[in-house]
């Protein structure tokens, strides 16, 4: 990756890791907000996909639909295939979560699976992208 192509990386992955962050906060909150903490873990792995995308030099498509950018993805590393499953669990939270028309309550228990599967997301990412810290 050249030097810019790094910066640009980053900066996506840390925006990942601050929804994670935000996802944390959401249900630590009392009471917690597990919409919301929802939302953020999808737009976690969604980002760190976005990333990875980036970081192989590949046109980003503002999506989603995680299935999608996973499959971009998986054209590139095989490995990515693990997380079909995921992709398609965490997809949902982009809009069910966020708008009232859409509402649904959501478990704080069914909230913390989806953080949990958004962290698995953005370490694997992490360890699929070569020689970056942040």
């Amino acid at each position: 990756m050249d030097e810019a192509t790094i910066i640009v990386v980053k900066r996506w992955l840390i925006r990942a890791r601050q929804d994670l962050r935000s996802a944390q906060n959401d249900l630590n909150d009392d009471p917690p907000i597990p919409e919301t903490a929802c939302f953020h873990a999808q737009q976690c792995a969604e980002k760190a996909l976005e990333a990875y995308l980036i970081s192989k030099n590949q046109q980003v498509e503002r999506s989603h639909y995680l299935p999608r950018l996973l499959k971009l993805c998986r054209a590139i590393d095989s490995k990515f295939e693990e997380f079909l499953e995921t992709a398609e669990y965490l997809t949902e939270y982009a809009v069910t979560a966020r708008y009232p028309d859409d509402w649904r309550d959501i478990p704080v228990s069914e909230a913390i699976l989806a953080l949990e599967k958004a962290e698995l997301f953005y370490n694997f990412v992490m360890s699929r992208i070569d020689n970056l810290k942040i």
